[in-house]
């Protein structure tokens, strides 16, 4: 196991040292983590079956501390305020892209409960920004566009997560004694409302607190990123040992401390742009290492079929409709619609829903999800760059002279 991290910290100082260069390649960070994470398994360096647990902590830290940061990142009344598209996106493209998603299963999945359709539906709706830097940090394409994908995907992960955690219930459910029924719905149910009190709670309680000890010069910005971890972990752990789903307890969290806070903890930001790289990076190769493999020897053509009718037809659909009354162009709807990647949020929903709750439906959820993210990554992170550059151009053609 020590070669294989020392191989994997060594990729990674490597990936530091020329990624400004690959950026403008079609090789993007998760694409090339995924592969290494592959890569170590399939050679047998790193034997994933020592450090199943490992992996799963590490994919759950990940996720807690994203949902936590990108929730943070928001500001909800400046969101109202400019920009009207990605609200249009969450509010009426996310549920829409779910609807759709579950057509299209029930085409390529005939058999399957329409409650699982629905599940798998859900977990594939999120986007995750990381899969289109190219696209969001290309100052060709319009701060507008750029903008509504970036809200778009801090947003929408979490609140695709009360669903799936509801159909991930009804799925349960079905494969359950009927005098179970009633267990699994308030299972469900308190999940999700005891969730979003404890975040909600945790993020305003603490958000007060840090501006009053910022008013009165208590603390300095060195220990603010210490605090805001210690918040992350106790809105999840919170939330959880009161019966609630601590990962949409840390998201409700983030959300609150964020838009209390407004701009005064310069950690939210700093930390997502420099080391939480290294924990996004992370994720990815516990993807490739501990998932992948096994996703990749049950990937059949109706799971192809499905993922990429979800990519090209069942989010761009749903996107488009979602913006019609708008002034957005056709091509501007088609590109918001396209440049929704799937990544670390489909994979670490379809882990944990699986892993906690699913039983014998696990083993299909993930095979779809983690095939979905691979062909994802390989597919936006070809077209980012080259879309990016080429929608940038048409832009500024369309610009009034």
């Amino acid at each position: 196991m020590e070669i294989g991290i020392v191989l994997i910290l060594f990729c990674v100082s490597g990936y530091t040292m020329l990624a400004k260069s690959l950026s403008k390649t079609v090789i993007t960070a998760p694409m090339f983590f995924i592969v290494l994470g592959l890569v170590m398994s399939q050679s047998g360096i790193l034997e994933v079956h020592d450090s199943k647990e490992v992996l799963y902590l590490i994919a759950e830290i990940a996720l807690i501390i994203i949902l936590f940061l990108d929730a943070s990142q928001i500001d909800l009344r400046q969101l109202k305020k400019q920009n009207a598209w990605p609200l249009r996106m969450l509010l009426i493209g996310l549920p829409l892209s779910i609807a759709l998603g579950t057509l299209a299963g029930y085409i390529f999945f005939p058999h399957w409960p329409l409650a699982m359709i629905a599940l798998v539906a859900a977990i594939m709706a999120p986007t995750d920004a990381a899969l289109g830097e190219a696209v969001v940090s290309n100052k060709a394409v319009p701060e507008n566009e750029r903008q509504t994908l970036t809200v778009e995907s801090g947003l929408n992960d979490g609140l695709a997560l009360p669903i799936i955690l509801f159909l991930a219930s009804l799925v349960a459910m079905s494969n359950a004694p009927q005098e179970d029924n009633l267990d699994w719905l308030m299972f469900g149910a308190s999940q999700v409302l005891m969730g979003i009190a404890v975040g909600f709670f945790m993020g305003w309680s603490s958000g007060r607190l840090f501006l009053f000890g910022e008013s009165r010069e208590l603390t300095s910005h060195i220990y603010q990123g210490i605090g805001v971890l210690a918040l992350t972990g106790t809105s999840y752990l919170m939330a959880s040992l009161l019966g609630g789903n601590g990962f949409i307890s840390a998201f409700v969290s983030g959300l609150a401390f964020g838009n209390i806070v407004k701009g005064h903890c310069r950690f939210i930001y700093q930390f997502a742009e420099s080391e939480g790289q290294m924990l996004v990076w992370a994720a990815f190769i516990v993807v490739g290492l501990g998932l992948l493999p096994g996703a990749l020897e049950h990937l059949t053509l109706p799971v192809a079929g499905y993922i990429l009718a979800s990519l090209f037809l069942v989010r761009p659909i749903a996107i488009y409709i979602s913006l019609i009354g708008t002034k957005s162009k056709p091509v501007t709807r088609l590109f918001l619609g396209w440049f929704g990647p799937r990544g670390l949020a489909t994979a670490l929903f379809a882990l944990i829903v699986s892993e906690q709750i699913l039983g014998d439906y696990a083993n299909a959820v993930l095979v779809v999800a983690i095939n979905a993210v691979w062909i994802s990554a390989l597919l936006h992170g070809i077209t980012a760059s080259l879309g990016a550059n080429w929608y940038g151009k048409y832009a500024e053609r369309m610009m009034p002279k």
